[in-house]
């Protein structure tokens, strides 16, 4: 009944004795080779003409613990675990070893690597692509602009532009997509590319960027989170719309301390149809608007509790930072506080960017 229970197993089995003598193999190993080998040496079977440099039978013979190792037979893979056979004195007579084929498990690993690798390389190919489309530096003498970009992934679901509009007007928008990874940065491409800059209302630009989104047909678990201002130069004014992004800008200076808060669905497919409205501001010499995306207050320390708004302000209000130095000093806060050292170790991705009137 033993020897039938054997032979019924896929693995293939033999038992050698202490001078590499073949004594037994179940059926599965002699269908395998095409011969039985009892009475062969062990390593004759394989077409050695000599025993295995590293043979793991003879160390279970002369150690009396089982081994393992992974070895090559006529061009296919075998994970092989030799055991100790012991006598009713306890003493080690031979070794049973059974062979389980992985030839086809190791392709299929070697397959995966070749997939991860091609991956990665079209990983780095949007990463280099989504970071070719931040903006660069801004040539305009009444404005200091500043941001700092930091994905918690290879690609970031967070995006930030700013752009000149005409001689008097600059666009600037900071947005949080759903996800992480290759999907959310195709949905930042898709919002780079369809905000119409030539609209002078933020409102109606974030209704047509609306219209333009669902006539994708995208899934319902794809959407775009974005606060959009146009800021007039000249005139020292700006308009603000919110589409969902769930933090509040903030415009201030030694004089003011405004959130700019107004609702409004995220660029979506939730609903047939979305209505925004534009905000106003009169800005002064002096006056920053900071934008930002959650990832700031979400930020967790070891006892989980979130960065607060109050540790942010604080900073905001130092005055004696330009725009640069006061985000990269809320970058630091914000990782002494996590108790981490590069974006990678974040949760979720963080965007801020900084712009002063001067």
């Amino acid at each position: 009944m033993i020897e039938d229970i054997v032979d019924g197993m896929y693995d293939l089995v033999r038992v050698i004795d202490k001078d590499d003598n073949i004594i037994y193999m179940n059926k599965a190993m002699t269908e395998t080779f095409g011969k039985s080998g009892i009475g062969l040496k062990c390593y004759e079977v394989l077409g050695l003409n000599a025993p295995c440099e590293n043979c793991i039978s003879r160390k279970s013979v002369f150690d009396g613990a089982s081994q393992e190792k992974e070895e090559i037979i006529n061009g296919r893979s075998f994970s092989v675990m030799s055991s100790p056979i012991r006598n009713n004195k306890g003493e080690v007579i031979a070794a049973v070893e059974v062979l389980r084929e992985t030839t086809h498990i190791k392709q299929l690993l070697e397959e995966t690597k070749r997939q991860n690798e091609k991956l990665r390389k079209e990983v780095e190919i949007a990463k280099k692509l989504q970071s070719s489309l931040l903006p660069g530096p801004v040539q305009d003498k009444r404005i200091d602009f500043s941001f700092l970009y930091m994905p918690c992934d290879e690609i970031g679901g967070d995006f930030l532009d700013i752009y000149k509009i005409d001689d008097s007007h600059i666009g600037l928008y900071i947005a949080d997509v759903s996800g992480h990874g290759v999907p959310a940065s195709l949905l930042t491409i898709f919002l780079r590319s369809s905000i119409n800059k030539k609209l002078l209302s933020p409102a109606k630009a974030l209704e047509e960027l609306f219209i333009e989104f669902n006539k994708r047909k995208l899934d319902e678990v794809l959407y775009i989170t974005v606060f959009y201002a146009i800021i007039d130069l000249e005139n020292r004014t700006m308009l603000y719309s919110n589409a969902g992004l769930n933090v509040s800008p903030i415009l201030y200076s030694e004089k003011r301390f405004d959130l700019l808060m107004l609702p409004g669905i995220p660029i979506s497919s939730w609903a047939e149809k979305a209505c925004y409205r534009d905000g106003f501001a009169e800005l002064e010499h002096g006056d920053k608007l900071f934008l930002y995306t959650d990832g700031i207050l979400e930020a967790k320390n070891q006892a989980n509790e979130q960065y607060s708004e109050d540790r942010l302000i604080n900073i905001l209000l130092d005055n004696s930072a330009n725009p640069k130095q006061l985000l990269l000093n809320i970058k630091k806060s914000v990782f002494q506080f996590a108790g981490i050292k590069s974006s990678s170790e974040l949760k979720d991705d963080i965007s801020m960017a900084l712009l002063e009137i001067i």
